[in-house]
């Protein structure tokens, strides 16, 4: 039976508790957005308020080179300015990328239950989960994305369990991006002046998880956010994003005359990849690098997908400013942690901006 869309408690059941998602509420017809989806003033996405802007995608290729010192210079201060830069020629292919969008809009195509299959509790494996918002039963207001989550322990495990739809696509895409991210990872760790044993510098990436997300198409975009304010936990992030955009990111730093606090739209780039730097990193880096805050629009022409890895530390990881950073500083500014404390916080709370950082803080 539909929900009645001025019942709370119905429309809650039937998105979240039954699994049917944003996309299942859109499929039935919708004029106006539902009040738990409508966002306060201040957290709401004006896109003409909002600057576009264009950063020149960072070409990958050449670290293998004689320009590897100005494309290390250049994704350090990327990292240390915004947070956040595009790559080209990163050595995942073009077809391969088409393929995982295709092969998202396949599986939040399916009949409703097809989906509610893989939720918490009724997935076939503790490492797969769909859901809708992030933290629903916490949430002033709820989220405009559905998504799947896929945690990579082992091939086999990938191919038994993760969903038919996806899982190849899926798979390929987290192994032929492992050397980008691994490249990425330990120039900016080089650029800190510090050189790590191999298997701390595994460690800090040991632990990957592919997701696949879903906006749906919008009646009002601009009362709505796809995903609220915050920051990634772990060390990297990798975003595939489609032609549509709405990734916005706020800049901690003034950058090309925008001022700092200001939010800028990320456009997509044709064959690009995002790249962002996570909670994970900030903490290593003492503050040098930024895991900057970002969050995404929804649109009234089109649903939109993007799939990203995160690289996060393994669970039993300790994470603090890296030794050598401390003593160039003269001061920690966060504590050790062990990972899974942090991710376990990350995930029991609504999004809050960077507020995730506040547990790591001094």
């Amino acid at each position: 039976m539909a929900p009645s869309f001025e019942d709370g408690k119905s429309l809650f059941n039937f998105v979240v508790r039954d699994g049917n998602g944003v996309k299942g509420m859109v499929d039935l017809g919708l004029s106006k957005v539902p009040e738990q989806y409508i966002q306060p003033p201040h957290e709401r996405i004006v896109k003409l308020n909002a600057s576009v802007h264009e950063l020149p995608p960072i070409d990958l290729s050449k670290l293998d080179g004689p320009d590897h010192d100005q494309v290390a210079n250049d994704i350090a201060n990327a990292a240390e300015v915004l947070g956040f830069f595009q790559v080209l020629n990163h050595g995942i292919p073009l077809e391969l990328l088409e393929s995982l969008k295709s092969s998202a809009n396949d599986f939040f195509g399916q009949a409703p239950e097809k989906k509610a299959a893989f939720q918490k509790g009724l997935s076939p494996s503790p490492h797969v989960k769909y859901g809708t918002s992030f933290v629903p039963e916490k949430e002033k207001a709820l989220e405009w994305k559905d998504y799947v989550s896929m945690v990579y322990t082992s091939d086999a495990d990938a191919l038994s369990y993760w969903p038919n739809e996806c899982k190849n696509v899926a798979l390929e895409y987290l192994k032929t991006s492992t050397d980008m991210v691994k490249k990425i990872v330990k120039v900016l760790i080089a650029k800190l002046g510090v050189t790590l044993e191999d298997s701390k510098f595994e460690a800090l990436i040991g632990l990957r998880m592919v997701n696949m997300n879903y906006y749906p198409t919008c009646p009002d975009p601009e009362l709505t956010v796809g995903v609220g304010r915050h920051s990634d936990m772990g060390t990297l992030t990798v975003l595939l994003q489609d032609g549509i955009g709405g990734l916005y990111v706020k800049l901690e730093e003034d950058m090309d005359g925008e001022k700092k606090g200001e939010w800028i739209e990320i456009t997509p780039v044709p064959g690009a990849l995002v790249i962002n730097i996570g909670d994970t990193l900030q903490i290593l880096s003492n503050g040098r690098y930024k895991s900057a805050e970002h969050r995404v629009r929804t649109t009234s022409s089109q649903s939109r997908v993007s799939v990203p890895i995160f690289s996060i530390p393994k669970p039993t990881e300790r994470i603090g400013p890296l030794p050598e950073v401390v003593e160039s500083d003269g001061v920690a500014r966060y504590r050790e942690v062990v990972f899974e404390d942090y991710m376990n916080n990350f995930f029991s709370n609504a999004h809050d901006g960077k507020k995730s950082l506040d547990y790591a803080t001094t």
